[in-house]
């Protein structure tokens, strides 16, 4: 889906955080029911690890709670922020080399530099949007094993 917004005059559905957060959620949702389904309620020993002294688990419990249940909110936002954000500066030199292009003379000369920009920017691009691809895989992994095999 990161990719089809490289497609001139078609839409990145991932710079949406509706969108992201909706991906996020389904597979929080997904990984907390194998993990319950799996380790019962040994799954709450993911937010007291073994070995802690009482009175550290006052304190460790409630940050892990929040950083467990700040899993989904951080990879939509993530995924988001980084598609938004490229494909904007892509949209933006476009618009940019046409407002040029009206012009007439050396105005209308000057909207090379803005399409010589888009080249590099759009390779950049493909980079990012196949790098977000791979790292929102690879946390959803990450997350999947540790519901599994409760660290």
């Amino acid at each position: 889906m990161n990719l089809i917004g490289l497609i001139p005059y078609s839409f990145t559905v991932t710079s949406h955080l509706v969108i992201t957060l909706t991906l996020s959620l389904s597979i929080f949702i997904g990984m907390n029911i194998i993990a319950v389904k799996t380790h019962q309620l040994k799954v709450f020993s993911l937010f007291l690890p073994a070995g802690t002294s009482l009175g550290l688990a006052f304190l460790l419990v409630p940050v892990e709670l929040i950083s467990y249940f700040f899993k989904p909110l951080s990879l939509a936002i993530r995924l988001f922020c980084n598609m938004m954000a490229g494909h904007t500066l892509l949209k933006v030199f476009a618009g940019f080399a046409w407002s040029l292009s009206s012009g007439s003379g050396i105005v209308m000369l000057l909207q090379i530099i803005p399409l010589l920009i888009l080249v590099p920017l759009y390779g950049l691009e493909l980079g990012v949007a196949l790098i977000q691809a791979f790292v929102f895989s690879l946390l959803t992994c990450i997350y999947l094993n540790d519901a599994v095999n409760l660290h």
